[in-house]
């Protein structure tokens, strides 16, 4: 049975693995360390009540998925194998084994998982946090806010829609541009097209970090008539003046800042670990953790591992991550901890489904440096077009393999690779 466990200030337990984080990395990484080997204690810390389906927010935002579906109260989803200590971590102390928790109490290791999430920085866009909600400010990342933004979209039939997307790294780097194209495809079904001034404003050079899907997505750009602006950065927001105000380079170097009027804007805030973590010397320069590309483990701190939105790694931070991430940490964390050579890699596979209408996906798979990494036949994803088959994935297939699935340690299409040199 799950244990929600409270710890006396001063008193210090212990659990063979800590993991830090119960979202869809520490709840799948426990699943996989369990199936592997019943007898080691596992720890999950984590404060909130409810788990949240993320993926599944543009969905709302686009009309497709209710919003009671993608969340599930937190005991529902914590396996029943853990100790869940409910509390925050406000500093891990690696010298001791330690985790320091919000009420003072310690946890320690033999092998600690940090898999926190990131923080979404919206103080990061003056303005931005207090307009959200009304006005026609919204943002399919803030709990809650997806419902208003379809709300929007179905009571705009004139103006400009604009849509922000920050500096990366971000969580699911495409899902600023899915709220923009499933908002477009139904203001082009209801007629409305023509009337409106759909602008994306992007803070990087490229409409997708991967080529090989850009002209897929430039195609539907093209359709909806959208004014893409690159290297334009959203900084601050004026709701009750539905002004928004963007940066972008100069040509004298410098930065300049335009204005520009909206009837609806989605905005995407600027993203970063945890301060537990990013002040931390667990960190990279970036500020995220700093971890091996392949084993996943800490380059410096060889008994703490990492994955999902908070590594350092150079893989696009999405769920479909994980489900890579969380077996090769499982083996190599038990590896280590039976002091054999670690054999399992990572090799920075994400994915992410571009919902480019209301009924058809680009399916993007990669990898490190961009390597498509195809899981599925051609005819689901061939990686240049929109398909009814990878939209039928995502929309029902894939939250059932969430919940039932990749959270219980069922490692669908999630192998790991074996490392060419074992260490």
């Amino acid at each position: 049975m799950i244990s929600n466990t409270t710890t006396p200030k001063g008193e210090v337990k212990t659990h063979t693995v800590v993991i830090v984080g119960g979202g869809a990395a520490g709840i799948s990484v426990a699943a996989s360390i369990h199936k592997r080997d019943r007898d080691i204690g596992i720890a999950i810390i984590e404060p909130a009540s409810t788990h949240h389906y993320q993926p599944g927010w543009t969905m709302v935002g686009g009309g497709v998925f209710r919003p009671e579906v993608t969340s599930r109260p937190m005991p529902e989803v914590i396996p029943p194998f853990v100790s869940w200590y409910q509390k925050a971590v406000t500093a891990v102390d690696q010298d001791k084994n330690q985790v320091v928790l919000d009420d003072g109490s310690c946890i320690e290791y033999k092998a600690l998982v940090l898999a926190p999430g990131l923080e979404l920085n919206w103080s990061g866009i003056e303005g931005l946090e207090a307009a959200l909600g009304s006005n026609g400010v919204t943002s399919n990342y803030r709990e809650g806010m997806a419902s208003y933004t379809w709300d929007m979209v179905q009571n705009l039939k004139q103006g400009r829609a604009l849509f922000s997307q920050p500096p990366m790294p971000i969580k699911c780097a495409g899902a600023p541009q899915k709220a923009m194209y499933l908002s477009a495809d139904y203001w082009l079904k209801q007629g409305v097209q023509s009337k409106l001034d759909v602008q994306f404003h992007n803070a990087g050079a490229v409409l997708f970090g991967v080529p090989a899907y850009v002209p897929a997505l430039e195609a539907y750009i093209e359709k909806y008539g959208i004014d893409v602006n690159f290297q334009s950065t959203l900084v601050a927001v004026n709701g009750p003046a539905k002004i928004a105000v963007f940066r972008t380079p100069g040509a004298d170097g410098n930065h300049q800042e335009r204005e520009v009027s909206f009837d609806m804007l989605h905005a995407v805030p600027p993203q970063r670990a945890p301060k537990f973590i990013r002040e931390s010397t667990l960190a990279n320069e970036g500020g995220w953790l700093d971890l091996e590309d392949d084993t996943l483990r800490h380059k410096t701190v060889p008994n703490i591992f990492g994955l999902g939105d908070v590594s350092g790694t150079g893989n696009a931070k999405t769920a479909a991550a994980v489900r890579k991430q969380a077996p090769v940490v499982a083996e190599n964390l038990i590896a280590s901890l039976r002091n054999e050579p670690m054999r399992a890699a990572y090799l920075g596979y994400g994915s992410c489904p571009l919902t480019v209408e209301n009924g058809k996906i680009v399916l993007a798979e990669f990898g490190y440096g961009g390597v498509l990494q195809p899981s599925f036949p051609k005819w689901i994803n061939d990686g240049t077009q929109a398909t009814k088959a990878a939209w039928w994935l995502k929309a029902k297939q894939l939250p059932t393999l969430y919940w039932h699935g990749m959270l219980k340690g069922r490692e669908w299409l999630a192998r790991p690779a074996v490392r060419s040199t074992n260490d």
